[in-house]
This record gives C-alpha cells, sequence and structure tokens, in this order.
C-alpha cells in the first residue's frame, strides 16, 4: 500500500478520532465512573474512601418514600410542561408559517424566553406567583378569586413550575416546527385546496402527517428535559427540597439533596443511574409508538 493510498485510508478516522476522545474523555468515562460509584458507599466528606455496597443504594432509594414522590413530582411536572408547551409550539409555528408582516421579528422574539438565563426567569416567576403580592394572584382577585400559595400548594406549586418551563422551552419548539413545515412540499397543500379543503383539513391531513418525525424528535428531547429538570424547581422557592412537604421536588433536585445535601455520593449516583434507565425507557416508549404508528398508516388502505 503506498503512502498516498494509506493517508487516505486514515485520515476519516483522523478527523473523527477528537470526537471520540472527548466523548470517552466527558461522556463514557463518567458515565461508567458514577455506576462504579453507585454500588459503593461513598462519602462526601471521605470521597475517596469506597465500601462496597453491592445493590445496597438502590434497594435503599426504592424504599425511601422521597424517592417515590420525586418520581412522581417528575412525571406530573413533565406532563404539565410538556404537553401545554408542545401544542402551543404548534399552534404558533403553523401561524408563522402564513404570510404574515413583521414575521422575521416575530421569529427572532420567539428565541428571546429560550436566551433568557434560567435564574433570571424563575426568579421573576417566583414573584409573579407570590402568595401576598404576586401578579397572578391579584388578577385572580379582580375575578373574586382568593389568594392561592403557589410555593406551598402540591399542584398549585408544580403548576407554577411547569409555567417556567413553558414560556422558555415553547418559542424554541414553535421555530423546530416551523422549520419541519416549510419542508413539507407547497403541491400537497395546492392539492388539499384543489380538492375543497378547508385550512383546519389541511392542517390535519397534510402538516400534522409531515410533521410527524419532527414532533416526535420535540417529544423525546421534551421528555428528557423533564426528567432531568432541576434550575427551575431549585430557585423557585430557593429549596433543595422541593418545598417543605417535598411537593415539587423532581430526581434532579433528589439526586442532589442526596449528594451535597446527605453527603451520601454513592446514593447520589444510584440516583443518576435510574434517571439513565428512566430517560432510555421514555425515549424506548417513545420509538416503539411511533414506529406501530408508522406501520399501522402503511398498512392502511
Amino acid at each position: 500500500m503506498t503512502l498516498a493510498r494509506l493517508r487516505r485510508a486514515v485520515s476519516p478516522y483522523a478527523f473523527l478520532a477528537p470526537f471520540f476522545l472527548l466523548f470517552a474523555a466527558f461522556g463514557l468515562f463518567p458515565l461508567l465512573y458514577t455506576a462504579f460509584v453507585s454500588v459503593h458507599r461513598v462519602e462526601l466528606q471521605t470521597p475517596g474512601t469506597m465500601e462496597w455496597r453491592g445493590l445496597g443504594n438502590y434497594t435503599a432509594l426504592l424504599t425511601d418514600e422521597f424517592f417515590w414522590t420525586a418520581l412522581r413530582n417528575t412525571f406530573t411536572i413533565g406532563a404539565l410542561s410538556t404537553i401545554p408547551q408542545l401544542a402551543m409550539a404548534l399552534g404558533l409555528a403553523h401561524l408563522l408559517n402564513y404570510r404574515l408582516r413583521g414575521r422575521t421579528f416575530l421569529r427572532t422574539a420567539m428565541l428571546l424566553p429560550y436566551a433568557t438565563s434560567v435564574a433570571a426567569a424563575t426568579l421573576v416567576f417566583a414573584q409573579l406567583f407570590g402568595r401576598d403580592f404576586g401578579l397572578v394572584n391579584y388578577l385572580f382577585s379582580l375575578v373574586g378569586y382568593g389568594p392561592v400559595d403557589w410555593q406551598n400548594g402540591t399542584l398549585a406549586s408544580q403548576i407554577a413550575v411547569s409555567s417556567i418551563v413553558v414560556w422558555r422551552w415553547t418559542g424554541y419548539n414553535a421555530l423546530i416546527y416551523l422549520a419541519g413545515m416549510q419542508s413539507i412540499p407547497a403541491e400537497l397543500y395546492e392539492a388539499a385546496e384543489m380538492d375543497g379543503a378547508s385550512r383546519w383539513r389541511q392542517f390535519v391531513h397534510v402538516t400534522l402527517p409531515g410533521l410527524r418525525p419532527t414532533i416526535v424528535f420535540t417529544v423525546v428531547v421534551s421528555t428528557i428535559g423533564a426528567t432531568q429538570l432541576f434550575g427551575e424547581p431549585l430557585l423557585f422557592e430557593g429549596s433543595v427540597s422541593g418545598g417543605i412537604s417535598h411537593q415539587y421536588q423532581t430526581l434532579g433536585l433528589y439526586l442532589y439533596e442526596q449528594g451535597w445535601g446527605f453527603f451520601h455520593l454513592g446514593r447520589a449516583a444510584a440516583v443518576a443511574w435510574l434517571m439513565f434507565l428512566l430517560i432510555l425507557l421514555l425515549v424506548g416508549v417513545n420509538a416503539l409508538i411511533a414506529r406501530r404508528r408508522s406501520r399501522t398508516e402503511e398498512v392502511r388502505p
């Protein structure tokens, strides 16, 4: 083999090598080391001292009622934030897909909440949802509804935290949907219009089927984000326990509390791995549902 041929054969691997090296150093190694720590007793004060526990950390978590509370809150807040967020993003993208005045400005404005700091957004929303002087309770009082304790009520606090997520990510997902809509061939809309289909029927029978891969992508990404939710509930009241009764403590907050509140690094690593397995399960379920639906529509005459 000549030097030129050897260079052509090796060059692609040389270009890819930095990515794999960085992934191994900052992705694969931390993942495997976290799994190693999760089967040991490791305290934050003495991180170099490890005591073998096997599955002890995992069994301790599964018998902890606060772990199940955090898991339930993660699902609840995830549903309260993901479903309205994607529905609103789809509607906004559909409106922005029309020829409106100032479309460029509106599309740019959609990214402003996403570009806003999590800390700044959460602090503002914490003031808006204040019990005594919050703007939301003031608006409720105008219609004769009493003040809501947004930070201590279970459902109320979860709605407040979810609203922060909805505000930050709706515009981002709307632009993703808009890009997907613009990739749908215009001939499909013209054919539907010639057949007498209304705007709504065009949206249902042309836009939604064409957006199916994009919708699956946003659902998967939103699911992963909801499972890892941390900043919004932490800064909403400044409590790592997620309220006085753990009413909005997510798995991310529970992990932080175990590792840096109670100094149990081994148990925190076990929480991290359970979150990783949960994400894999949820992504797999979403992919399975999407695949079955695609097969059903292919078989349908």
